[in-house]
């Protein structure tokens, strides 16, 4: 196999643990992480000969093209306010650019925020921001759409789960579709996308949750049932068949009642590194 170098952007976050640990799995890839502090990372990461950290600020223009020289992909895991999820985006594509590295994972992971008009919902602008901005660039974009994750569902986020009685509550019918998968699940995704020079678009991980919640100017609970931004069901659904598409009954097996709503909290701490 020919090598391959991933870069991830902002490796320290959970999720972006996520990704290195599937990334791992694969023999034939190296990792470069940037990150403002390597210190963050667990110490097997840090230890590991597949691993090369590049420290820097988001802005860091010299540092970014340190990072990103010799990258055959970039894997964006930023997760910020809009100045991190656009400016620095654009920074990170600019560097890309420069240094010739063809296809860049933007940081989103979300529901398909392309339906959606600018404005319509604010959270989501930054996305469909870089979109564009990847357009006019010599880079390729991808864009891994997933829905929700499954851990942050149960969290005080979307006020759904009740831990305390057990309890559920939605808005609407109840019938409402939830997209979602975990942080894992979405992680081997984009594990795959990572070495796949094919990929440009994933959508992933459709399962039917017949709740919502009630959405008093709640907009992210709001646009993730209302139908509009749902995913497409046949994008790339021919791709990656090895990877299971995870479903709530599934994770319901591997979560107890007690634990839903720290579910989140655990993600990206048990990794093992080969």
């Amino acid at each position: 196999m020919t090598p391959i170098r991933v870069g991830i952007a902002g490796i320290t976050g959970k999720f972006a643990r996520c990704v290195v640990d599937h990334l791992l799995k694969q023999p034939d890839i190296t990792i470069k992480g940037y990150c403002r502090d390597a210190s963050k990372l667990p110490a097997a990461l840090l230890a590991s000969p597949r691993i090369h950290i590049t420290q820097g600020q988001s802005d860091d223009k010299n540092a970014l093209q340190t990072f990103v020289k010799g990258n055959d992909v970039m894997v964006c895991c930023y997760l910020g306010d809009h100045n991190l999820m656009i400016n620095a985006q654009k920074f990170l594509i600019d560097a890309c650019e420069i240094e010739g590295v063809g296809r860049y994972v933007a940081s989103d992971y979300s529901l398909d925020f392309t339906k959606l008009e600018l404005g319509q919902f604010p959270a989501k602008d930054p996305m469909k921001h870089i979109q564009d901005y990847l357009k006019s660039k010599n880079v390729q974009g991808v864009h891994v759409l997933i829905g929700i994750f499954m851990e942050t569902f149960f969290t005080t986020s979307f006020n759904c789960w009740n831990a305390k009685e057990f309890l559920l509550s939605y808005w609407g019918s109840g019938e409402e579709i939830w997209e979602s998968t975990t942080y894992d699940n979405a992680a081997q995704f984009v594990a795959a996308v990572a070495r796949d020079p094919a990929a440009v678009v994933l959508g992933d991980c459709k399962s039917i949750q017949q709740i919502a919640t009630a959405f008093e100017n709640q907009f992210y609970k709001f646009y993730c049932t209302n139908g509009q931004a749902y995913l497409t069901p046949d994008v790339d659904a021919s791709k990656y068949r090895e990877i299971p598409r995870l479903t709530f009954d599934e994770f319901f097996k591997h979560h107890s009642p007690e634990s839903l709503s720290t579910a989140a909290w655990g993600v990206g701490l048990n990794i093992s590194v080969k």
